[in-house]
C-alpha cells in the first residue's frame, strides 16, 4: 500500500484516496494475496539484516554509554549506535527493498523474485540494487536515531527499572516507530522513486534513462507534486511502522531476556 500510494504519477486504475480504499480496491481487482507481494524477499533479507542490526546496536550502545555517561542511559549513545547499526542493516536490505518495491508496483512485469533480480541485473546492472542506498541511509540514519532515542526515552518513563515487561516494549516500540516514520516520510518518497524508476512520472518530465541521486530525486518529487508530494503515503507508512517496530522490539526483548536468564541460570 505504501509503495502504491507514494507513486507520483499513478495509473488511473491505481489512484487511491485513502489506505482503506487502496486495500479494498487492490484485493477486489488484483486478488486477496496481492497486498502480500514481495513478502518472500523481505523475509530473506530481514533475518541477517536484523541480526547485524541489533548486535551492532547493543555493542556500540554499551561502549558509548560507559564512556559518555558511566552506568547511565545516554540518548547520544543510543542515537549514534542506532545510526551505525543502520549502515550494516541497509547494506543487506537495500537490494531486497528494490526487488520488493518493483514487484509491488501496479502492473508489475515481474512474476517472481528471481525473474526480477535477473531482469534488473541484465538491463540496469548491479548498481541498480544500490541506486537508492545513499538515500536509504540519509533516511534511515535519522529514522533510526529518532527511533532508538524515542524507544529508550519511552522505556525510561514506562519501565524505569528496565525489566522484561512485554506491554512496555510493545507500546514504546509502537510510539518510536510512528514518530520516526512521520518525520522521515519525505526521504522515503524519494527512495521509492529511485527504487521503482516510475516510468509515467519520469516521462511526464521528459527524463530519459534512469534517475539517480538523492538531489535529483528531491527535485523530481517537488516538480511532480510540490511540497505535498513529499508526504504522499504518510498514513500508510505510519500505520506500517507502528506494528512493525512494536513486534520487532517485543520479540527482540523477549529473546534478550530469555537468553540472558538462561545464561545466568546455567552459571548458577
Amino acid at each position: 500500500l505504501q509503495t502504491r500510494m507514494q507513486s507520483l504519477q499513478p495509473d488511473p486504475k491505481a489512484q487511491y484516496r485513502s489506505v482503506y480504499e487502496a486495500l479494498k480496491k487492490m484485493v477486489l481487482t488484483e486478488g486477496f494475496w496481492r497486498p502480500l507481494r514481495g513478502i518472500n524477499v523481505t523475509m530473506l533479507g530481514a533475518g541477517p539484516a536484523h541480526a547485524m542490526y541489533f548486535a551492532c546496536y547493543e555493542k556500540i550502545k554499551k561502549s558509548l554509554s560507559d564512556t559518555i555517561q558511566q552506568g547511565g542511559n545516554s540518548h547520544l549513545a543510543n542515537g549514534i549506535a542506532g545510526s551505525v547499526a543502520t549502515l550494516l542493516h541497509d547494506a543487506v536490505m537495500n537490494p531486497a527493498e528494490v526487488v520488493k518495491q518493483r514487484m509491488q508496483m501496479f502492473n508489475s512485469p515481474y512474476k517472481s523474485v528471481l525473474q526480477c533480480v535477473r531482469t534488473v541485473h541484465r538491463t540496469e546492472g548491479f548498481g541498480a540494487f544500490y541506486r537508492s542506498y545513499t538515500t536509504q541511509l540519509t533516511m534511515n540514519v535519522p529514522f533510526q536515531a529518532i527511533h532508538f532515542i524515542t524507544y529508550e526515552f519511552m522505556q525510561e518513563r514506562v519501565n524505569p527499572h528496565r525489566e522484561y515487561h512485554p506491554l512496555s516494549h510493545v507500546c514504546s516500540g509502537a510510539v518510536a516507530g510512528a514518530v520516526a516514520a512521520a518525520a522521515t516520510t519525505p526521504l522515503d518518497v524519494c527512495k521509492t522513486l529511485l527504487n521503482t524508476q516510475e516510468n509515467m512520472a519520469l516521462s511526464s518530465l521528459n527524463i530519459s534513462g534512469h534517475l539517480s541521486g538523492m538531489a535529483n530525486a528531491f527535485r523530481t518529487v517537488y516538480r511532480l507534486g510540490g511540497v505535498a508530494g513529499y508526504f504522499r503515503g504518510v498514513r500508510a507508512r505510519v500505520i506500517y511502522q507502528i506494528p512493525s517496530t512494536a513486534i520487532a522490539w517485543s520479540v527482540y526483548e523477549f529473546f534478550k531476556y530469555f537468553l540472558t536468564k538462561h545464561k545466568l541460570e546455567k552459571r548458577t
